[in-house]
């Protein structure tokens, strides 16, 4: 028989599949689909060519013949959500809890009772399980909240986590629903892993009424996915999985799974993927549905197996498979999960685990050895930075064998403290970088982890391919032209796009127009200011791609400063007439969570006059997911602590189209804004910027135009825009061969024209750079509409680390020199461009705003 019945594939289609499988042929959407439905002797074909694939991973791995679980206790944080999935018994509603005895959330003291229980078993993992933000949808758990001193649930599981590494040793392994990036920031530096299932990209199930996902916020798919991703650009070890026999389609089942691929392909942060199936339970809306049986089970464990790899490790819970242990370990498991030999599975409490002796003998039985592991998996482990929050390594350490990365089974755990690295503010690396770049140069064109800590290039380079093409322009240019000169504010963004196409005398006639629009708006003079640039290390694992500064700790190249050594620089810069430091560094993981504010205090104790501009929106972020302060509080607390202003660098192109190109683990374009919306309110001004010329293409550059001018209407905090072109040359971006050379002469001109026509009347300075650019590019933007040319820097090291020619450092009469190139005089101004004090003045033209012993100015 050839034909399929209804629903059914062919049986020449499932023997073709099967045969590629077997082959180890890549399979595509449609053919696992059709394998996914394999049943009998077509499953066991199947399962023994996952098994293969299994058994090269295991061995691979350095644990042939091992089957892994983890010992475990739950700790159900709360069972109140704000989704209403048609399947679920963990979650419930306040008055059940009331009449029960029970608080809405767990106490304190009950999460760390069933902690030290389970500590005394042997436990090692404490697995936290809740429901998704419950206060946005139940007033008792906004009031116990309120009531205990929590902003929201996620700051109530952090500070759990945090009791649990110190009172028990337990490592805390966190499941609390959909998290945004920042979240993920928070949670990271307390949870050696954090997960969230997929369960399916099925969008229907979700968007229609009557499915099982309808009426749950946290259920959309796609929302799922970013959670996914975002976990991945954070570099969390992160558990996940897919939940079948719901209502989806087999061909949607394979798209999850195709998903889950995609992803780990791209990160390589996916720890382990659950295949769960769906069990009915009574007095839910999907009680009357059947059970996903458990061949179903094994082909979709099997085809997951295919589709994600032998590095891949694949979990089936034991409890809900009805003691089919040879079935499921045949279709290509590796892990059992978590076993809790105290704690019910909260979420399937009619099904008890099994004994763990009990699993041990029927993983024999199918020819494996049980063996613990940790929450975080060993390859995890063994990557160590970025993948593990230094806070959280003697934790990990006290219960790791170190030759395997498996739990020591003899560990008893024991709580330790949760804080900062030992290392702190100590000098270390190559701290004259300010100064030997300009003649020793750096030690290579790239760091030494450029293969893994930038993500995977071909996926990378199949994600830039479409934002590559430039869009086609069809505007009127001379029409957008006149409705420039005549009234900017009123461009549409056709006529915009338009200009930001421009060349020719086209080009030479908007330039014109933003240069008269310039003298208009702030007169002739171009105004500087002395400043030095404090970058305080160059350690960072958050993989921006276009970034050549960033370093490893064991890197030739990198640095971090001590204390002193940063007050000392900002002592050096005010006796020659400085009026600002700018400070910028590295996410660097072994500095504590108050660094930022100690660095401030420590120029402002130094040097009390000086202006400190100091900590980009992606450092904001690292300081308040380190601290566990709102973002608010965290800038209050800086600004207490001497932060005058902050740079609106991190800002690269605020669309993630561009983003997620450029960087890997940067904050998402809304935490950007809402860094910078913060910071105006409290009164704390930014300079904003934009970095182009790479992989994005003038459509963006109008976006974030658009954006800036709009945040600049509502909190009219920005200072001044300042155009940054693309330096590529050491660039890992550019190096890897998916951005282009940096913008050409066009572009600056274009981009900074248009950020005078477009940015106007909101944002009325437009800065260049001579870093970037030299001193003709420097005039020539100046002809082209900006009126700033930055400050005299006298170190600078992440520009030229990415390949540029300028120097670190130009003096005042340098900078007068750039403005008479463009035919303008020039002035000093302070960083929120007011005038400078007179004994500034004098100490900078009596210095020249030089450093004693600076370098010549390289070639």
């Amino acid at each position: 028989m050839t034909d399929a019945q209804p629903g059914r594939p062919t049986e020449n289609a499932m023997r073709r599949a099967l045969k590629r499988a077997r082959d180890g042929v890549a399979l595509d959407t449609a053919e696992a689909a059709v394998l996914l439905q394999a049943r009998g002797e077509q499953l066991r074909d199947l399962s023994a060519s996952a098994a293969r694939v299994r058994d090269a991973g295991l061995e691979a791995a350095g644990r042939p013949g091992v089957i892994t679980y983890s010992k475990k206790v739950f700790i159900p944080l709360t069972r109140l959500c704000r989704d209403r999935c048609h399947y679920c018994t963990f979650v419930t509603v306040p008055g059940k809890l009331r009449r029960e005895g029970h608080g809405m959330y767990l106490s304190p003291d009950e999460v760390v009772e069933v902690a030290r229980q389970g500590a005394a078993l042997g436990c090692k993992e404490a697995l936290f399980t809740l429901g998704d933000r419950p206060e946005d949808r139940w007033p008792e758990a906004r009031e116990w909240l309120d009531a205990h001193g929590y902003d929201d649930t996620l700051a109530y599981v952090r500070a759990m986590a945090i009791r649990v590494l110190e009172e028990t040793g337990l490592l805390p392994h966190l499941n609390p629903g959909v998290m945004s990036w920042t979240d993920l920031q928070r949670l990271k530096p307390v949870a050696p892993s954090l997960g969230m299932m997929l369960e399916t990209t099925a969008t229907r199930l979700w968007s229609e009424p009557g499915g099982p996902h309808h009426g749950s916020p946290d259920k959309e798919p796609a929302v799922r996915l970013r959670v996914l991703e975002d976990a991945g650009r954070s570099a969390v070890p992160f558990t996940t999985g897919v939940l079948i026999g719901i209502g989806e389609s087999y061909e949607e089942r394979a798209d999850a799974l195709f998903q889950l691929r995609r992803i780990q392909r791209q990160y390589q942060s996916i720890q382990e993927v659950i295949v769960q199936n769906f069990r009915a339970k009574p007095d839910t809306a999907m009680r009357a549905m059947p059970d996903a049986e458990l061949e179903e089970l094994a082909a979709c464990i099997a085809v997951a197996r295919h589709l994600l790899g032998p590095a891949a490790r694949i979990q089936a819970p034991p409890n809900l498979v009805d003691s089919e242990y040879a079935l499921i370990v045949g279709a290509g498991i590796d892990d059992w999960g978590g076993v809790s030999p105290l704690t019910p599975d909260h979420v399937n409490p009619e099904r008890p685990w099994p004994h763990i002796d009990q699993l041990a003998e029927r993983t024999r039985e199918s020819g494996f050895e049980l063996r613990e592991r940790l929450t975080v998996y060993p390859e995890f482990i063994a990557r160590g930075e970025p993948w593990l929050d230094p806070r959280l390594l003697p934790h990990v350490r006290a219960l790791a064998d170190p030759a395997t990365g498996l739990a020591r089974e003899d560990a008893l755990p024991k709580g330790l403290p949760w804080q900062e690295p030992d290392e702190g503010f100590t000098a270390s690396g190559r701290t004259d970088l300010h100064r030997t770049i300009d003649t020793e140069g750096r030690t290579g064109d790239r760091r030494a982890d450029f293969d893994a800590v930038y993500g995977d290039w071909e996926a990378l380079r199949e994600q830039a391919a479409p934002g590559m093409v430039p869009q086609r322009i069809d505007s009127d240019v001379r029409e957008a032209l006149a409705q420039a000169a005549d009234d900017p504010t009123r461009l549409s963004d056709d006529q915009a796009l338009a200009l930001l196409h421009a060349d020719g005398p086209a080009l030479d006639a908007l330039c014109g127009i933003a240069d008269d629009l310039r003298r208009a708006t702030v007169g002739d003079e171009v105004t500087y200011i002395v400043t030095r640039n404090i970058n305080f290390t160059n350690v960072c694992y958050t993989g921006c791609r276009f970034c050549a500064f960033a370093q490893r700790r064991t890197d030739a190249d990198a640095y971090t400063l001590s204390l002193d050594q940063v007050a000392d620089r900002a002592a050096q810069a005010w006796e020659v007439g400085a009026t600002e430091v700018c400070m910028q560094g590295g996410i660097h993981p072994d500095l504590p969570g108050t660094a930022y504010f100690d660095i401030a205090r420590a120029v402002k104790e130094r040097v009390p006059g000086m202006h400190v501009h100091a900590f980009s929106p992606m450092e904001v972020v690292n300081g308040a997911s380190r601290t566990g302060l709102s973002l608010r509080d965290w800038l209050t607390a800086a600004k207490e602590a001497g932060l005058d202003s902050i740079p609106g660098t991190a800002a690269e192109i605020l669309d993630d189209e561009v983003r997620w190109v450029l960087t890997k683990g940067k904050l998402p374009a809304a935490d950007w804004i809402e860094v910078v919306k913060t910071a105006h309110e409290l009164g704390l001004r930014s300079s904003s910027t934009m970095m182009y010329g790479h992989v994005d293409q003038p459509r963006h550059w109008l976006g974030h135009f658009r954006t800036l001018a709009a945040i600049q209407q509502e909190t009219g905090g920005f200072t001044e825009f300042v155009t940054l072109p693309f330096i590529h040359t050491n660039a890992p971006v550019y190096l890897a061969g998916i951005a282009r050379p940096g913008p050409t002469t066009r572009d600056n001109r274009a981009v900074t024209a248009m950020a005078r026509v477009l940015l106007h009347p909101h944002i009325t300075n437009i800065q260049t750079s001579w870093v970037k650019l030299g001193a003709e590019g420097a005039a020539e933007m100046l002809r082209s509409g900006a009126n700033d040319l930055g400050g005299t820097l006298m170190e600078e090291t992440i520009s030229r680390m990415a390949g540029s020619r300028y120097g670190s450092y130009r003096s005042i009469e340098d900078l007068r020199a750039i403005a008479t190139l463009a035919g303008r005089p020039a002035k000093p101004r302070t960083t929120l461009y007011g005038e400078v004090p007179a004994e500034r003045v004098a100490a900078a033209e009596a210095s020249d705003g030089h450093l004693p012993q600076l370098l010549p100015l390289a070639d």
